[in-house]
């Protein structure tokens, strides 16, 4: 059985087969870091929203500040929405080839 990036660990009593065994293919890592990739981009859209709203918050009138509070924010909606149609791309090419992201597009 191959492994791929050290999935396999020893620990005492037995060792933990990770999750990509077999010949892995691109689509079985895509499939794989996509969800993670995805998480952490919602992480720091959230991030960038408290962000600018801490800029705001601390602008107290100063019109250079609002207006950076301002990018950041339409900044941060652009890229949730640049994230959101990525997914839903991803989703339906899964679909019409008949995988889902889940699957490993195998």
């Amino acid at each position: 059985m191959n492994t791929l990036l050290a999935q396999k660990l020893s620990i005492p009593g037995g060792s933990v087969q990770g999750p990509l065994t077999g010949n892995p293919t691109i689509g079985s890592l895509l499939s794989t870091a996509l969800p993670i990739i995805i998480g952490l981009a919602g992480l720091g859209l959230l991030l960038m929203l408290i962000s600018a709203g801490y800029t705001f918050m601390t602008s107290a009138g100063d019109a250079k500040k609002m207006e950076q509070g301002k990018q950041r924010l339409t900044f941060a909606i652009v890229g949730f929405i640049i994230v959101f149609g990525a997914y839903w791309i991803v989703q339906i090419v899964g679909i019409m080839f008949g995988k889902g992201i889940t699957s490993g597009f195998n």
